[in-house]
């Protein structure tokens, strides 16, 4: 019986089993030449009773080895000790699938594809080298923390070149996972794989196995006869569609590689990715040949913000001129166009067109219109005004002379006689007169004499 500190092979040391299966034990265990952590993989003693087993098994090791694929476990060695046949391989950090699934109940259906995506690449590479799984489940699944996908434990795997490690008409795998011509006893294919893998798709979208039964051989029975109970109604269409073509019973109705699962899938969650960030509608169907993403479909009710338009180039304006008012005649029609006044700014015809793509050029504010007789009006009531203020300035000055006020304009007080002849005034046989002023603004007067002439 082995436990831990068990050396194997002189080599392996056993430190702690991690998992327990139909083939045997797993332990994590320490490669002392190396100095690395491995997983060490015991074979059941019942299954070394078998002739040719142990051949068999290294050369299935030695097939396996060839598969180059980070999706895929690597094998490091085979060897037995101790009655005990043992399988190294690369110990992977994480956990398996089964122990989230029985954490979270379900994933999401864009992690589910996520996964699935991955799972189906790394069957493929197998595939490719001619090696069926034959127990694809939750259990041999370990996601390490980043997120990745690793497909381990090919202890029952069949290999073309080898030949399959039990005997016609056995069963080997687990039940809930097992395909319908496995369950009755056909040689497992790689369609018998893609099958498996729907099957834990299935499980982890409804958080439940597919089949449920009191014992593995009824299980099994309904996987041959029995549709599955279907998933629950939050699954998008397109990744129910996936599921559901990946659990047909008849193989021929399944998706036809490994490599079409995984590309549908992949194609499914980043649909299902675009949508979570805020694309509205459903993924259109998803093609069974690799294509192109499927393009998010428009968003709901949200108008599309407008497009900025290029400015057009700069060009040099004059700078801007007050407008002046600019006289408008109304009732009669003018034979020519006005022109505008000197100095007026320019304003651009409501007909000139903009080139496309460019923005339109702010109108410059319409100059107040008057009308002509409006005008005609100002200048009578100016003109009016004018007289009547002269009038009154007339009347003021002549009013202030009359009176002999001071200040007022023209003479104030004339007095004026012909020069006396012989001491009397002679009008008419006189021909001098003599005249006297007052000043402007004092009461000095002044004498002017002349010549009388007729």
């Amino acid at each position: 019986m082995l436990s831990p500190g068990v050396q194997l092979g002189n080599r392996y040391r056993l430190d702690e089993r991690i998992a327990s299966g139909g083939m045997g034990d797993v332990w994590r265990g320490t490669d002392q030449v190396l100095g690395r952590t491995v997983a060490v993989k015991s074979l059941l003693p019942a299954l070394l009773d078998e002739p040719g087993f142990a051949e068999r098994f290294r050369g299935e090791a030695r097939t396996m080895a060839t598969i180059n694929h980070p999706g895929v476990v690597d094998v490091y060695d085979f060897g037995s000790d101790q009655q005990v046949a043992f399988l190294v391989m690369e110990y992977v950090e994480g956990d398996a699938l089964s122990s989230t699934l029985s954490r979270v109940g379900r994933l999401t259906p864009a992690r589910t594809m996520a996964l699935l995506a991955q799972a189906a690449d790394a069957l493929h590479a197998a595939h490719e080298k001619g090696i069926v799984h034959r127990d694809v489940k939750p259990g041999n699944l370990l996601v390490r923390p980043n997120g990745t996908l690793v497909l381990t434990d090919f202890g029952i795997a069949r290999s073309d070149l080898v030949g399959q490690l039990t005997a016609a008409g056995s069963v080997l795998g687990t039940a809930s996972y097992i395909s319908p011509e496995q369950a009755t006893g056909a040689v497992a294919t790689p369609a018998s794989d893609v099958y498996a893998l729907g099957v834990v798709a299935y499980q982890c979208l409804a958080g439940r196995r597919p089949f449920e039964g009191d014992n593995p051989l009824e299980i099994a029975m309904k996987h041959v006869r029995e549709a599955p109970r279907p998933l629950p109604a939050d699954i998008p269409p397109q990744v129910r569609a996936i599921v559901e073509r990946a659990m047909a019973k008849d193989p021929a109705a399944r998706w036809p590689s490994a490599a079409a699962l995984g590309s549908v899938a992949r194609q499914a969650k980043l649909a299902l990715s675009q949508q979570a960030r805020g694309g509205a509608g459903q993924a259109g169907p998803i093609s069974g040949v690799p294509s192109s993403p499927a393009a998010p479909s428009a968003r709901a009710q949200v108008p599309a913000a407008p497009r900025p338009q290029p400015r057009p180039p700069a060009v040099p304006t004059r700078p801007p001129v007050a407008p002046r008012p600019v006289a408008v005649a109304q009732p009669a029609p003018q034979p020519h166009p006005p022109v505008a006044p000197r100095g007026a700014a320019t304003v651009p015809s409501p007909r000139q067109h903009n080139p496309p793509g460019y923005a339109r050029p702010a109108a410059l504010p319409p100059a107040p219109r008057r009308s002509r007789s409006g005008l005609w009006v100002t200048a009578v009531v100016v003109a009016v005004l004018v007289v009547l203020c002269s009038g009154v300035i007339s009347y003021y000055y002549r009013k202030h002379a009359a009176a002999g006020q001071p200040g007022a304009l023209g003479p104030v007080s004339v007095t004026s006689g012909a020069v006396r002849v012989h001491g009397a005034d002679d009008l008419v046989g006189t021909s001098y007169r003599r005249g006297v002023r007052l000043r402007p603004g004092g009461g000095e007067t002044t004498t002017s004499e002349g010549r009388e002439t007729r």
